[in-house]
């Protein structure tokens, strides 16, 4: 492994995400892994469909 990569790697593990994007991380990965298999499926969908769960999940 090269000296850059190895650089960006070392940092990369230092960040520390917010709650906030480790959930953008959350359903830009559904939406790629479910977009793959079904491209009826849309961001707008897993958006919509993550909000209703979190809303759920508030009033159990």
């Amino acid at each position: 492994m090269n000296e850059p990569l190895r650089n960006l790697l070392e940092a990369a593990r230092k960040v520390q995400l917010s709650k906030s994007d480790i959930e953008v991380q959350r359903r830009s990965f559904a939406y790629g892994n479910t977009h793959f298999e079904n491209e009826m499926i849309t961001r707008e969908l897993v958006d919509r469909v993550a909000d209703e769960m979190a809303d759920q999940k508030k009033h159990d």
